[in-house]
């Protein structure tokens, strides 16, 4: 199924030159790893701390696209300089389930979403890279299936932080805006696991 993460390809070609550079200067894809989480830990903490600040929340997708283009960058520097480590395996999926975990509950600061539904988003988000993991030991790699995946998860929420920051009037959709983002997550571990289960030639 359709994800952006079929965009990932073409954004890692423009990042190549950059991740020459940091690798000749001794950049390791590990610190590259934790500077994303750590971005995302401050862009989440400061919407709690300042939620009435409509302009606060673009700090979300621009925290998104930075995590995002540093992913891309860690990853091509464990693979293509020769960095790649089980240590740096378990780091850059943990520090990303935390990083995803940070950047969706932080919402639960704005009233007009009922935490339990963004407190559904934030398991089902996890239990989707859980399920992506589990692509491994099936013996198909790390499985990306969507629809919702890491990328669409981080479109989405960049798209709602957006919205907040411009004050549109979302209150009436307010309610079911987590929730279904938890059942198009649901979907999304359904097409893991049915990838893992299928025979392998």
């Amino acid at each position: 199924m359709a994800t952006l993460y079929t965009l990932k390809p073409a954004f890692q070609a423009r990042l190549r030159p950059l991740v020459r550079r940091l690798a000749g200067a001794g950049v390791t894809a590990n610190q590259v790893t934790v500077a994303a989480a750590l971005l995302s830990f401050a862009a989440a903490a400061m919407v709690v701390a300042f939620p009435q600040g409509r302009e606060i929340f673009l700090l979300i997708p621009l925290a998104l696209f930075l995590r995002m283009a540093l992913n891309a960058v860690d990853g091509m520097l464990a693979r293509e300089h020769g960095q790649a480590s089980t240590f740096g395996m378990y780091l850059n999926e943990l520090c990303d389930v935390a990083s995803d975990i940070a950047l969706i509950l932080c919402f639960a600061a704005v009233p007009a979403f009922p935490a339990w539904g963004v407190v559904a988003f934030a398991v089902a988000a996890v239990a989707v890279e859980f399920a992506g993991v589990l692509g491994i030991p099936a013996g198909i790699g790390r499985n990306y299936a969507g629809p919702f995946g890491k990328s669409d998860r981080a479109f989405a929420l960049g798209l709602l932080a957006v919205l907040l920051a411009a004050d549109l009037r979302i209150a009436a959709i307010a309610p079911y805006v987590f929730p279904i983002l938890a059942l198009l997550s649901l979907a999304t571990i359904v097409n893991r696991v049915r990838a893992g289960l299928r025979p392998t030639a």
